[in-house]
């Protein structure tokens, strides 16, 4: 590529505050805010016909997304570099509701089979939503104002239905709206950038504002941690549970993910603290213990419509997902951002136990459901919102 910017570019990061920032009194405005997008972070190049999409780590994927580099072939000039985020949106499946972004079927999207990409493409198709240009023609505009960037970015007119610029706003009271309205597309919060800033390859310098919620779950397991030995046993992650709801009682208890991120010192205290639990193999306790049926092939090829922690795939392809079941006693409050389906995006952060509990009590129920927003207002015309 012939180009006033070559790869790799690290895309610039963003740090955690727990509030949107407000612009200076009296001044000009000092922030620009846009929606979080829940995708894929793509720095893009094109050169002519060449086009190169390179993920978070400056791994090239455009394989993955051949329809996002045609799109790019139509929308973008013929010589730029930009940075943006792969999206998937999908209808509401029950028909109910309006379209989301669904960040489980654009995971789905990177497989090793050319036929398997090819089919996705065209059942799951993906847009690319622009937010900074790098560079443009024969000028590097990286080390320009923010402010400037964006004045190129509006230049482009991309209006879709593969290419899209990102919604923005100068206004802090429209920037919070945005945070709470926008979750039910499938956001997952808000970035506010300075408009003086220069583009600053792989520093946090921007900010991202994100939803923070808690929840009471359910203690079924755990795994090791890498370091763990016979000598110094060590927790890696806590195995979660929500109950369904399913049928006269609770239901059943569904996977919802982990807890880690513990202190050395904690995850020592974790294992002999949790030791009395252990549920021991080959016991009548470890056949009825609610995951206990994990290695079953269609649990771990996805058919039985549940999801166990043991269960391989394409991210977990030779990793040991064993892990130790517990007693289905114990409820701790965890923090998480937002759910996935049914399950937390992220790793979910321990906050404390809860003895006053009872595990059957920890259902879905519990958990705050946003307004749903139209995606189609955002993306208008994308692939997935009708």
């Amino acid at each position: 590529m012939s180009l006033p910017l070559q790869p790799p570019i690290l895309p610039m990061l963003a740090k955690s505050v727990p509030s949107v920032p407000d612009q200076p009194d009296g001044g000009d405005p000092a922030w620009v805010y846009e929606p979080k997008w829940d995708g894929f972070r793509a720095i893009v190049y094109r050169d002519g016909d060449d086009v190169r999409i390179d993920s978070r780590n400056a791994r090239p994927m455009q394989r993955y997304f051949p329809e996002v580099a045609e799109a790019v072939r139509d929308a973008l000039p013929e010589r730029c570099v930009v940075d943006g985020e792969i999206v998937v949106a999908r209808p509401d499946p029950t028909g109910a509701g309006p379209a989301r972004l669904d960040f489980d079927a654009l995971s789905q999207r990177i497989h090793p089979a050319e036929s398997r990409v090819r089919l996705l493409a065209g059942q799951t198709p993906a847009s690319l939503v622009v937010f900074d240009v790098l560079a443009l023609h024969d000028d590097d505009l990286s080390r320009r104002p923010l402010a400037q960037r964006l004045a190129a970015l509006d230049g482009l007119d991309l209006s879709g239905p593969g290419v899209y610029a990102t919604p923005r706003t100068s206004e802090a009271a429209v920037a919070r709206e945005w945070f709470d309205a926008f979750e039910g597309a499938g956001l997952d919060g808000v970035v506010a950038k300075r408009l003086d800033g220069r583009y600053e390859p792989n520093k946090r310098t921007l900010l991202k504002i994100k939803h923070a919620r808690t929840a009471d779950v359910v203690l079924a397991g755990y795994r090791m941690h890498k370091t763990s030995t016979a000598a110094k046993p060590l927790i890696g992650s806590l195995l979660l549970g929500l109950y369904d709801g399913g049928g006269d009682g609770p239901g059943q208890l569904q996977f919802v993910g982990v807890a880690a991120s513990f202190p050395a010192a904690r995850r020592a205290a974790l294992h002999a603290e949790l030791a009395p639990f252990v549920v021991e193999p080959g016991t009548p306790e470890a056949g009825a213990h609610p995951w206990a049926d994990w290695q079953d092939p269609t649990v771990a090829a996805g058919t039985a419509g549940e999801r166990r922690p043991g269960a391989q795939s394409r991210w977990s392809a030779g990793k040991d997902l064993s892990f130790t079941p517990l007693r289905v006693e114990r409820v701790l409050e965890v923090g998480y951002d937002h759910m996935e389906g049914t399950r937390f995006r992220h790793t979910a952060q321990f906050k404390r136990w809860r003895p006053d509990r009872d595990p059957t009590s920890c259902t879905y129920e519990q958990l705050e459901e946003p307004v749903r927003y139209d995606l189609a207002s955002l993306l208008p015309g994308a692939p997935g919102t009708t």
